[in-house]
């Protein structure tokens, strides 16, 4: 089952891919959009949904360390909406607590400028959201 994962903010999307047994998720890419422009996220994003052949996607759903969904956590459950609205591929949301903080730590650990962490932070972020997903479906 090939999965897609998503880590939205909100000028960036990182987006992080399954191989086709659905258990090593890699980076794919950073969809760049307006602040706050999420129809222009979602128009990148479909293509991507397709021409991967994705079959679940995984969306990181920020929330506080208390567990309370705050401002970006509706953010992200109206994103899921819209996505659900526009293809017929399920939406999985995934606690994504610290996921940007095991990233940077990741990056750090290999040697990646701060210049590169920036450019690719959210793709790691993704792959952070979907291995986890990945992992508890083994």
């Amino acid at each position: 089952m090939k999965c897609m994962g998503l880590d939205l903010g909100s000028v960036t999307l990182g987006v992080a891919t399954s191989d086709a047994l659905g258990w090593i998720a890699s980076s794919l890419t950073t969809i760049r959009f307006a602040p706050n422009d999420y129809d222009a996220a979602l128009k990148q994003l479909l293509p991507l949904i397709q021409e991967n052949r994705i079959e679940t996607i995984v969306l990181g759903l920020p929330k506080h360390m208390n567990g309370d969904i705050g401002e970006k956590g509706e953010i992200c459950l109206a994103f899921k909406a819209m996505i659900e609205e526009q293809c017929d591929v399920p939406v999985v949301m995934w606690d994504e607590r610290l996921t940007t903080v095991a990233a940077q730590k990741l990056l750090i650990s290999q040697n990646v400028s701060r210049a590169k962490r920036k450019k690719i932070i959210d793709q790691m972020a993704a792959v952070q959201i979907l291995q986890g997903y990945l992992d508890s479906k083994k």
